[in-house]
């Protein structure tokens, strides 16, 4: 009775430290909106790899859950999921529905529609990273002042996987890479 009573402990103490250590590293999300279809849909489930940029900076192609100036109807802080454009120092133009990355053509094969409405023409500062959501006729993102720039200091972390729905179990693509005009 000694040895099953210890046994128990230990299995609870395990399973407690193992719960501290993913929850310390990964924060598990909700998609709640539709700005990042087609790659996300709403009520997709994630994980966020919250300990990546504690160590590295975030590249063109992740996609981010940050921080923003945005309440949610209970007055909570609205946390967004976008992916990252412009890192610092980048030039990014926004003209005639397409999206360039200091003069070079951004090649977007994640995207359902290649428009990329609005007009923009800034250098992302130090510290800041340029934001858009995949569906870029419905998402709030970088593009409006409501949101604007990100801090990188705001973003909680990675999405790297998505859990649910069950038919698109998987990793998330990164990629972004840039062409010539």
């Amino acid at each position: 009775m000694k040895n099953e009573i210890v046994e128990w402990i230990k299995t609870i103490v395990l399973s407690l430290i193992i719960g501290l250590v993913i929850t310390t590293f990964i924060k598990p999300t909700i998609v709640k909106n539709y700005s990042m279809v087609p790659t996300l849909d709403e009520n997709n489930f994630l994980m966020v790899n919250r300990f990546l940029y504690k160590q590295s900076k975030p590249k063109r192609g992740d996609i981010v859950v940050f921080k923003s100036s945005l309440t949610t109807e209970t007055g909570k802080e609205k946390l967004l999921i976008k992916r990252v454009i412009g890192l610092p120092n980048d030039e990014i133009i926004i003209k005639d529905g397409s999206v360039y990355v200091n003069g070079e053509l951004l090649e977007e094969d994640y995207l359902e529609s290649a428009y990329t409405s609005g007009e923009v023409d800034k250098i992302i500062p130090e510290g800041k990273i340029f934001a858009m959501g995949d569906n870029r006729s419905n998402s709030l993102d970088s593009r409006d002042d409501v949101v604007g720039l990100v801090d990188i200091d705001d973003i909680i972390g990675k999405a790297f996987i998505r859990l649910y729905p069950f038919n698109k179990i998987g990793f998330l693509s990164t990629i972004a890479p840039l062409r010539e005009k």
